[in-house]
């Protein structure tokens, strides 16, 4: 999926580059840890059921579930394979209809032997606390294969993204570090945000926070009187760690301040 998220630019205006919505869905499911499990109710045919699903993932990208026999889902589950897995922006406290949310569409099915193991590890590494019941006779692992996938970046930025796509996208390099770097950027520079808002984005503003940061740059919340505005900047070249977007950002503040 090549179609990028962002706000609306003006006719004109030079395209700021910034991950793909599949990277961000891959971002988002790599970042959550529970979504809702919709299945198909045996005790009322045709009507979803949702439930709260921890997961973790495998090297594609799909949910690795572990549930009891005695759950209502699992036995829906077992008369009927197809499902969704809802997954929403972690720690967000903004505006719900803002956040990020992506919606995993496909068929559950049991773990075979010989995937047990993989999928164990990866599941411990997501929920250590799992290992209290984790071998217990009535539990077994379950993976959603992906036939289908929706995302929603925020106002205006949706699109359904194929499995495939979804599949060969990697998660943001930044991801694990992005909260820490917006927490700081917002608590300790929010002058250098006003600056980087005037000379990279042309936006006068009075009050800018840090929205979000990936790789390819980050996304600022303007404020100037009673207008409300969001600008996309680009980094001047790609980082992949939290100590290269720290040089970045010094470099760019630099730049910014000199002219």
């Amino acid at each position: 999926m090549s179609r990028h998220a962002g706000p609306p630019r003006p006719p004109g205006a030079p395209v700021v580059p910034e991950p793909t919505y599949a990277e961000r869905a891959r971002t988002l499911a790599h970042l959550g840890r529970t979504g809702t499990l919709a299945t198909l109710s045996r005790r009322h045919p045709g009507h979803p059921f949702g439930s709260v699903m921890p997961y973790a993932l495998d090297g594609g990208g799909r949910p690795l579930l572990l549930i009891s026999s005695m759950a209502m889902h699992t036995q829906n589950l077992e008369a009927d394979p197809r499902a969704s897995l809802l997954v929403t922006q972690p720690d967000w406290s903004g505006d719900p209809l803002a956040a990020g949310r992506l919606t995993l569409m496909g068929e559950a099915r049991r773990l075979a032997s010989g995937e047990i193991a993989e999928a164990r590890t990866a599941y411990l590494a997501r929920h250590p606390r799992a290992g209290y019941w984790v071998d217990f006779e009535d539990f077994a692992f379950w993976r959603l294969e992906i036939l289908d996938a929706y995302f929603v970046g925020g106002f205006a930025a949706m699109d359904w993204l194929t499995a495939a796509d979804y599949a060969s996208a990697r998660p943001d390099p930044l991801a694990d570090a992005a909260a820490g770097i917006v927490e700081h950027m917002n608590r300790d520079h929010a002058d250098a945000l006003i600056a980087y808002a005037r000379h990279f984005a042309g936006e006068a503003a009075a009050e800018a926070t840090m929205a979000t940061v990936d790789r390819l740059g980050f996304t600022l919340r303007l404020r100037q009187g009673e207008r409300l505005s969001s600008v996309r900047i680009a980094f001047p070249r790609e980082v992949v760690t939290a100590a290269q977007s720290r040089e970045v950002l010094i470099e760019m503040l630099r730049q910014a301040r000199a002219q």
